[in-house]
């Protein structure tokens, strides 16, 4: 394929997922690595050189708006960084010893449990943040933003604070392990397990996954594995994509977001779970 119909192709599919990446959370890799390596031919390394810099480009580009709004919590996200980097670093020792297809089976059994989780939860309310227990109160785990779509004012306050920093420390296990962002496992581990809204726990996946990626990139720019003429139209495509999404974010209902992510999750689970079988 030539220069020009890659980087058009590239461009636009990448433009589709910086819009599904701001909106769900994701950092967008679990999508542009198989478009660019099964469906443009490009060499892996290559492409998860390129996927690190897309997952910057979507933190980039929604976190700015994310911020304004008040839908990323930034007191959660650092708090639960803590516990994602902790298992970033274990991961990185691991990686070599612990067989890479288990974990990919594990994630997608993950996946499947969270999007039967979301679909429970599609018409559920959320905790009273005025019955917080004593850790969130001490952590200020809690917060408040306008819903548009809803028309009012959202109060909220994190629940199971332990489950949730255990299930951070997974994803950054098994993010440095498998060399993903690990985006969705962040969202279920705020949506699923500290019952944040929907939308905060996207935009503060969002800003976190940007903030992992930006430690790893200089590695891979070291190693000469970020090529600008196959990096640039994607970054840019997932650029555009993200602001476009984190303009729509606060005007789509948390039933709407949600049904979005169930397909999505979905997606993901088959993709890892093929993966763990060699298919």
């Amino acid at each position: 394929m030539q220069l020009l119909d890659f980087s058009l192709v590239a461009f636009a599919a990448s433009l589709v997922f910086g819009l599904l990446g701001s909106l769900l959370g994701l950092g967008g890799g679990v999508f542009i690595v198989p478009m660019l390596t099964l469906g443009l031919g490009l060499d892996i390394r290559d492409a998860i050189g390129a996927s690190i810099v897309t997952v910057i480009a979507t933190s980039s580009g929604a976190a700015a708006t994310y911020v304004r709004d008040r839908l990323t919590n930034i007191r959660i996200g650092m708090f639960l960084e803590m516990a994602t980097t902790t298992g970033a670093i274990s991961g990185a020792f691991l990686s070599g010893l612990v067989p890479a297809r288990y974990l990919y089976i594990i994630f997608a059994l993950l996946m499947g449990w969270s999007a039967v989780n979301s679909l429970q939860q599609s018409g559920g309310q959320l905790p009273d943040p005025r019955q917080a227990g004593r850790l969130v109160r001490r952590l200020r785990l809690a917060g408040s933003y306008y819903d548009a779509a809803a028309g009012r004012q959202v109060e909220y306050a994190a629940t199971r604070v332990p489950q949730g920093f255990a299930m951070m420390y997974l994803a950054g296990l098994i993010s440095g392990l498998l060399g993903i962002g690990s985006g969705a496992l962040k969202v279920l581990a705020m949506d699923g397990l500290m019952r944040l809204p929907l939308k905060v726990s996207s935009a503060t996946s969002n800003f976190m996954i940007g903030v992992t990626a930006a430690a790893s990139a200089a590695i891979y720019f070291a190693r000469g594995e970020i090529r600008p003429e196959t990096t640039a139209p994607v970054a840019l495509g997932v650029l555009l994509g993200a602001s476009l999404g984190s303009l729509l974010l606060g005007r789509i209902r948390n039933r709407t977001l949600r049904l979005i992510g169930i397909p999505v999750l979905l997606f993901i689970g088959v993709e890892m779970l093929l993966r763990g079988l060699g298919v």
